[in-house]
């Protein structure tokens, strides 16, 4: 049977994929143009949790596993005062080697927190 006319037309009628590139390529102009929308912090926060109850609701939210939970609170646990979590010491040495790194650790020294 032919397909009626118009039912194979429109956005709704493309693949996902498709559909997500042609939504990414707005928002990507939207942005060159400086006409998309920038979230605020509690807008962002407050789209986290309507996203959060919505996947929970369906039954589509991960469940993290004691393991998992456990994991980030590790990381804290091991931050140093200059604020460098889960990072190992041969990470923190070469960026501390650097440019950057050197106005870093004469910032911190003004400030008292080396």
């Amino acid at each position: 049977m032919a397909a009626k006319p118009g039912e194979n037309r429109g956005f709704g009628s493309m693949d996902e994929d498709k559909q997500r590139d042609i939504a990414a390529k707005g928002g990507q102009a939207a942005h060159e143009q400086g006409k998309a929308h920038e979230f605020d912090s509690e807008e962002a926060r407050e789209a986290g949790k309507k996203g959060g109850r919505a996947a929970h609701e369906t039954g589509t939210a991960h469940e993290f596993s004691s393991e998992e939970a456990s994991e980030p609170g590790e990381k804290g646990g091991t931050a140093t005062q200059s604020g460098t979590a889960g990072e190992s010491e041969e990470e923190r040495k070469s960026a501390d080697a650097g440019p950057l790194g050197q106005v870093v650790n004469a910032v911190k020294g003004i400030l008292g927190r080396k």
